[in-house]
C-alpha cells in the first residue's frame, strides 16, 4: 500500500488569489495529517505564484511527518532547499507559461546539470526524488545521476478517456513502474489523479508513494481537509478485494 503525500499548493493559489492570510497552507498541512496523511508536498515556484518562503520554513517547524519539497533543478531554489532541509526534495521541469507541472524533467538532457544537483543535495543529507515521464529512457538516466526515487508522471493516465484508451496508458504506466524497480529505485507517483481514478494507480505493487494535491483541495473545499484527506487515504490503501 501507498503512503499517500497531500500536496497543499493550491490552499496558497486560493489565499494569494487575494494577496491576504487566509487559507494558510501550514494550517492546512496541520489538518491533512490528522486526516492521515502520510507525507506534506509542497512546490515552492519561481514565480512564488502560490507558496511562498515564509510557509515552507514554517512548514518545516511544524509538519511531524515527511516534508517533500518540490523545485526546479536551478541553483537558487537548490540553496533555499538546503537551507529548509525536508525529508526529499523532487527536482521538477518548470515554465513561467504554464498552469502547472506539464511534463516530466529531461534527465537525458540535463544529466551533468541534476547529477550535481542531487550530489549538493546528498551532501546536505536530504533524499533526492526526479518526476520524469513513464519513459525507459528517461528512467535509466535517472538511475545514473544517483536519484534515490523516481515519481512517474501520471498525467497521461488521468487525462485518458475511460475504457481502453485509459487501459492503454495504465499499462505503460505499469510497465514503467517495473523499470523503475529493475533500477533498485524507490517507486512514487502523482499528477492529476482524482478521486475517481487513483484506485488503478494506487494497487500497482511496490508503489511506495502517491502526491496528490488538486482533488483532494477541491473536495476539502466541500467537506473540510481533515475529511478529504481521510477519503483519500482509505482508497489508495485498501487492498483489493
Amino acid at each position: 500500500m501507498p503512503r499517500l503525500g497531500v500536496n497543499i499548493d493550491h490552499v496558497a493559489t486560493v489565499r494569494q488569489a487575494r494577496r491576504t492570510v487566509e487559507p494558510d497552507p501550514v494550517w492546512a498541512a496541520t489538518l491533512a495529517q490528522l486526516g492521515g496523511a502520510d507525507a506534506i508536498t509542497f512546490h515552492l515556484r519561481e514565480d512564488r505564484r502560490h507558496i511562498q518562503d515564509r510557509d515552507a520554513r514554517l512548514l518545516k517547524e511544524t509538519v511531524q511527518v515527511k516534508l517533500n519539497f518540490e523545485c526546479a533543478c536551478i541553483p537558487a531554489m537548490l540553496d533555499f532547499a538546503i537551507e529548509v532541509h525536508p525529508t526529499d526534495v523532487l527536482l521538477v521541469p518548470e515554465s513561467r507559461q504554464e498552469i502547472t507541472t506539464e511534463g516530466g524533467l529531461n534527465v537525458v538532457g540535463k544529466r551533468d546539470d541534476i547529477k550535481i544537483a542531487i550530489q549538493r543535495l546528498h551532501d546536505a543529507g536530504i533524499s533526492v526524488s526526479l518526476f520524469v515521464d513513464p519513459d525507459p529512457h528517461q528512467i535509466a538516466a535517472s538511475k545514473l545521476v544517483g536519484a534515490d526515487s523516481v515519481e512517474l508522471h501520471t498525467g497521461a493516465y488521468a487525462l485518458a478517456a475511460t475504457g481502453n484508451p485509459r487501459a492503454k496508458q495504465l499499462l505503460v504506466f505499469r510497465q514503467a513502474c517495473e523499470l523503475v524497480l529493475q533500477h533498485e529505485l524507490q517507486l512514487h507517483a502523482g499528477h492529476g489523479l482524482t478521486y475517481m481514478n487513483v484506485r488503478a494507480i494506487a494497487l500497482t505493487p511496490r508503489l511506495a508513494e502517491l502526491n496528490i494535491g488538486h482533488t483532494i483541495v477541491s473536495r476539502a473545499l466541500m467537506v473540510g481537509m481533515t475529511q478529504a484527506v481521510r477519503e483519500m487515504k482509505a482508497l489508495v490503501t485498501t487492498t483489493a478485494e
